[in-house]
């Protein structure tokens, strides 16, 4: 064994070392662009059937269904483009932002995105207006995106705010906010089979409640009905905290480590889910 990699590291030179890194760095960029998309599973699965269908391909044994698979594969590399079409499409666009793939985030991006809408949680329960907002976590959440409007506009209170007034054409929707911006407004969600027992749990909490049981995203949930402020995540939901618990919980699912609010004592705060009775407000 020593023997072997003794020979390994006499033959390994300047240019072998540049080559890996090259392809390190290949296979560390296409990572990064798809690690925040949907293209993740399919990449599985595509990778998975390959890695089936050539070994299989490969046994003298099974001649025809060998040839199946070098009919097959051409095509299927063919197919990925078109397969991988949405994510190839923002993986250029972002290279053509390089700066977006070099640059890192400030510091206190996370604190300003957590502090702005934990204000316009606040203000809204005062008001007594409804609302639903999504916090992107590493999942991504561009077939949602697709449902609503895109404003790609900085995240404000004022513009939570006037989202969310009645009778404007978006308040109905999700808003989707990531990296303290709100993506888009108005945004159609998947609502969770979970039934709820509380008549003044309607609509926006079975959508929040949905997008939390599909992704990592965080569900800020402001009830139109009785103002109390809600925050749904991995398909649990926590009912009735104030402006400082939810900047807390935020914090601490964001940044686990960071010494904010103990994760035992968030779990206690989850509330169960409960069936609703007939006559909820659905737009609650």
């Amino acid at each position: 064994m020593l023997q072997t990699v003794l020979w390994v590291i006499q033959r390994i030179s300047s240019l072998a070392i540049l080559d890996i890194l090259l392809v390190a760095v290949v296979y560390f960029g296409v990572l990064s662009l798809v690690r925040a998309t949907q293209a993740i599973p399919l990449l599985r699965g595509v990778l998975l059937l390959t890695t089936v269908s050539v070994v299989l391909g490969g046994l003298s044994q099974l001649p025809t269904f060998g040839m199946i698979v070098r009919t097959i594969v051409p095509a299927l590399l063919v197919a990925i483009p078109v397969i991988f079409q949405p994510e190839l499409r923002r993986a250029l666009e972002r290279l053509g932002r390089f700066g977006e793939l070099i640059g890192t985030p400030r510091h206190n991006e996370l604190e300003d995105e957590v502090q702005t809408v934990s204000q316009a949680a606040h203000k809204l329960s005062k008001l007594g207006h409804g609302a639903l907002m999504i916090l992107q976590g590493d999942t991504g959440l561009q077939h949602l995106v697709d449902t609503g409007t895109a404003l790609n506009a900085k995240l404000t209170v004022e513009l939570l705010l006037t989202i969310f007034h009645p009778n404007t054409p978006l308040h109905d929707g999700g808003v989707i906010i990531a990296h303290n911006q709100i993506i888009a407004a108005g945004c159609v969600l998947p609502l969770t089979n979970v039934h709820l027992d509380d008549h003044r749990m309607g609509l926006r909490h079975r959508a929040g409640l949905g997008v939390s049981e599909a992704t990592d995203a965080i569900a800020v949930i402001v009830s139109e009905e009785t103002g109390s402020i809600s925050l749904a995540h991995e398909g649990r939901i926590t009912r009735h905290i104030s402006i400082d618990e939810l900047q807390k919980m935020i914090l601490n699912l964001r940044q686990p480590n960071l010494p904010q609010l103990g994760m035992g004592h968030l779990g206690d705060l989850f509330s169960g889910l409960q069936k609703p009775k007939n006559g909820q407000h659905m737009n609650d």
